[in-house]
């Protein structure tokens, strides 16, 4: 099987991984915490600035990847505090129009540069 790395200019990893990984018509988007691709820091402002700062990194990749938001199946959201899920949430139903993407939400002890939230998805192409 053959894989294509996608790694939009400006993206920022906090580690030896690909921003996206093309394979067999799926789109697997590696997690985006909430940095700042300008400052390369994590943004301030709460579990809202943070989890709107995630998908904007996201979507970032997916739109590198020649996809939108219509293409993502499969999202898995990673919070530090099952406290933040509904305010979360509702940033969340903002990014997506119904049908909904499938989606799981996993509490966590900490995430890498101690940000709230970290958010991951899979994509297919139409």
């Amino acid at each position: 099987m053959k894989r294509t790395a996608i790694n939009p200019p400006g993206a920022v990893a906090v580690g030896p991984y690909s921003a996206a990984v093309a394979a067999e018509g799926l789109v697997f988007l590696s997690g985006q915490t909430p940095l700042d691709p300008a400052t390369g820091k994590l943004v301030q402002g709460g579990i809202r600035a943070q989890t709107a700062q995630c998908f904007a990194n996201l979507f970032a990749v997916l739109r590198a990847a020649g996809m939108t938001p219509d293409h993502v199946v499969k999202v898995n959201v990673f919070l530090t505090d099952m406290n933040d899920f509904a305010a979360m949430n509702e940033v969340y139903r903002e990014q997506f129009a119904e049908p909904f993407p499938a989606r799981t939400t996993i509490g966590v002890a900490a995430l890498p540069l101690g940000a709230s939230v970290e958010i991951e998805m899979v994509a297919r192409g139409r």
